[in-house]
């Protein structure tokens, strides 16, 4: 049967359910409905933490005569956006063949500028040249969207100095290190006039006044007045704000964080069924779970590796057995001095 999810009535929709809002080249919003807080939140943070982009992460520095320090410089270049359009053909660098880096799992980017005028120079992210094999021609670039043309600023000459380096980007992901991250922020927000209460509004005075309702209050209806409370109620309409970095576009974001989410819950059935490794796992289980892994049962709380007692040592003998003798806590194999 052919049907237009997005024409679909809430309550006829087998799964989710996404409302687009507003989307341009920097920022998507957009409503999903019909899914728990769990769904919702879980999607956020995969689009926060676990979309694979591209950014500097090694940087070799020939000359350096400017005021900044070498680690200055580095952690300034590592934060500047690179196009990540095609990452996915990228390797991550330590699941390539290599010995360091190459072409099919790093991009390489050089930067050599020099101030030989009195005026103070500006050297910023359109100085950068990616060098060498890439994937594709966009592929680590650096991401350049200010009316100038210059990019991210990543230091100022005097007369007679120069920087000189090169920097090797490489695959990664926002929960390795804020570099990767896609997006500059998320917004995420249910419930918009707070009927299920999980918000508790500081106010002085009057809580409409101080707290104005947020774009999404029109999407829906207010509570009426002396409308009972219901305890039963749980939020089902979530509302997000993406706001990308620069390295993918803002819708891409929202559908590689979907695939993401897919592939983890991919793997977390192949795991739980006989296929997966997860069928033959015999390692420490809950007690409750099956009888437990090996040993499991038995143990009380107090085994230590080197006997059941709880008070063996790796010294040997019991309790107060030290390498320099026996302590007066317990009785071992020489005397208290």
């Amino acid at each position: 049967m052919d049907y237009d999810p997005m024409a679909m009535d809430e309550s006829e929709a087998l799964g989710p359910v996404v409302k687009i809002s507003q989307a341009d080249s920097t920022r998507v919003k957009f409503e999903l409905s019909n899914a728990e807080l769990s769904f919702a939140n879980s999607l956020r943070r995969v689009m926060l933490a676990e979309i694979p982009t591209i950014a500097i992460d090694l940087v070799q520095i020939e000359e350096n005569s400017s005021v900044l320090a070498d680690e200055f410089i580095a952690h300034r270049l590592g934060l500047i956006p690179l196009n990540a359009e095609g990452v996915d053909a990228l390797n991550y660098s330590r699941d390539c063949d290599c010995d360091e880096h190459c072409e099919r799992c790093s991009v390489r980017l050089s930067l050599h500028a020099k101030c030989t005028s009195d005026d103070i120079m500006e050297v910023s992210a359109r100085d950068l040249l990616p060098v060498g094999e890439r994937i594709n021609q966009t592929l680590g670039t650096p991401v350049i969207s200010d009316p100038d043309g210059m990019g991210s600023l990543i230091m100022k000459l005097r007369k007679g100095q120069e920087i000189k380096l090169t920097c090797i980007a490489k695959k990664g992901i926002a929960k390795e290190h804020a570099k990767w991250a896609p997006s500059a922020a998320i917004g995420f927000e249910y419930d918009p006039h707070n009927k299920l209460h999980h918000t508790d509004l500081w106010y002085e005075q009057d809580p409409k006044k101080e707290w104005p309702p947020s774009e999404y209050a029109d999407w829906e209806e207010p509570p009426q007045e002396g409308e009972p409370f219901d305890y039963d109620a749980v939020p089902n309409r979530f509302y997000f704000n993406v706001e990308t970095a620069g390295a993918l576009p803002a819708d891409a974001i929202v559908t590689e964080g979907i695939k993401v989410l897919q592939m983890k819950l991919a793997g977390l059935v192949h795991n739980l069924s006989d296929e997966g490794d997860g069928g033959d796992y015999n390692g420490p289980r809950s007690p409750e779970y099956a009888g437990g892994g090996d040993g499991w049962a038995q143990d009380q709380g107090f085994t230590t590796p080197y006997g059941n007692g709880g008070n063996q040592s790796s010294w040997g003998g019991a309790g107060g057995t030290t390498p320099y003798g026996t302590t007066p806590y317990g009785a071992g194999t020489g005397s208290w001095p």
